[in-house]
């Protein structure tokens, strides 16, 4: 039960406890059992409070503002938290096993070293929330919000992550081991040295389906239960077609003009902008839609860039047709030859106009392109 005297103290205002606290540093405040709800202590704030090492088990602390309060090896272990706000609050190394923190607010709140062990987090916000090397084994953050949250070797083994938003979170060095992960929403997370193993990806009470990647997990229940991901990576696969060469005016209104024809064939046609390429090295992002199409068609007029990403993936890739275009009143870069050396790359095709390229785009590219799909599947 709590201690009379210090539930007194904290019913006078954030500004006598502490003081009181200040002035005795060696009593740990016994508050454990204690209703300090919003309606049981109407007009108390716990914001700012120093509860450091205080005692707060089974306490009711539903719907309490314990915004940036310092809880640096509380004891919250049992207490009732659902809907409490933890906004920027320190709980570093704090004891919260089996703590109900259902709707809490805990966004940029400090809980590194903690223990929450069978913590129940579901729908708590933890948005940017530092969790570096805390222990989550067997928590419930269902539906939680951990985006840009930090994870930092914290230890998730057979916690529910189902529905959770872990969107920029920092997985870094922790640990995934028979986590529940149905339904989450993965996008740009730092997992450099994350254990990642026995991934369950279905629902309660269905057969278990595990993976031992995040991404993956996210990929591989999409192509399971939704008919319409596998119907789109068919359409990709079977219709996609990659455009490649130079993004100047001119240039660009030849690449346009192909990728219209296209359409009207029932392609799907994929233009790629080498020179507004920032962020992701121009190769990989060449490479991975190359080996998303059908063919490529590659307008090597003006070559700049271009040869480079051929050599970068045209080696690698024996199943993927490649159909080089030249205007005509240009010669080829003198470094092309090397290309024709693989089976998989056309002949060059030149062209007067884009009106005659146009005109001839179905003997010109769309049917050697297709005869030789054919081809490479034959082989």
């Amino acid at each position: 039960m709590a201690n009379p005297e210090h539930l007194k103290i904290l019913k006078q205002g954030v500004e006598v406890w502490n003081k009181w606290r200040e002035e005795n540093p060696e009593i740990k405040p016994d508050l454990s059992e204690a209703n300090l709800t919003m309606h049981h202590l109407p007009g108390v704030d716990f914001t700012l409070t120093n509860l450091c090492n205080a005692i707060l088990y089974v306490t009711n602390l539903s719907k309490a503002n314990l915004s940036f309060a310092i809880l640096i090896g509380a004891n919250l272990s049992y207490s009732k938290c659902a809907e409490a706000n933890f906004f920027g609050a320190i709980l570093s190394g704090a004891n919260m096993s089996r703590i109900e923190l259902t709707g809490a607010n805990m966004s940029w709140a400090k809980l590194d070293k903690a223990t929450l062990v069978k913590a129940s987090m579901s729908g708590a916000n933890l948005f940017r929330a530092d969790l570096s090397e805390a222990n989550l084994t067997s928590s419930n953050l269902a539906g939680a919000s951990l985006s840009q949250a930090i994870l930092y070797e914290a230890n998730l083994t057979e916690a529910s992550l189902h529905e959770a938003n872990l969107v920029k979170t920092n997985f870094t060095n922790a640990i995934l081991e028979r986590t529940w992960i149905y339904g989450i929403s993965v996008w740009d997370i730092k997992k450099d040295g994350l254990v990642q193993k026995d991934l369950i990806i279905t629902p309660p009470g269905e057969p278990e389906v595990t993976v031992d990647d995040l991404d993956v997990a996210q990929f591989i229940y999409l192509m399971l239960n939704n008919e319409k991901i596998r119907d789109v990576i068919e359409t990709i696969t079977s219709k996609a077609v990659l455009i490649l060469g130079r993004f100047t005016p001119e240039r660009k209104a030849v690449l346009d003009a192909i990728k219209d024809e296209l359409r009207l064939r029932n392609y799907l046609p994929i233009v790629f902008d080498f020179e507004n390429a920032a962020n992701k090295s121009v190769d990989e992002i060449v490479n991975l839609l190359a080996r998303m199409s059908r063919f490529v068609i590659a307008d090597i007029t003006d070559a700049k860039s271009i040869p480079q990403e051929l050599r970068g993936f045209v080696p690698d890739n024996p199943s993927i047709p490649i159909v080089p275009l030249i205007w005509k009143a240009q010669h080829e870069y003198a470094m092309f030859d090397y290309f024709r050396n693989f089976p998989w790359v056309l002949p060059l095709h030149e062209y007067e106009s884009p009106e005659q390229l146009m005109k001839n785009i179905i003997a010109a590219i769309i049917m050697p392109a297709e005869q030789k799909v054919q081809e490479l599947k034959n082989k």
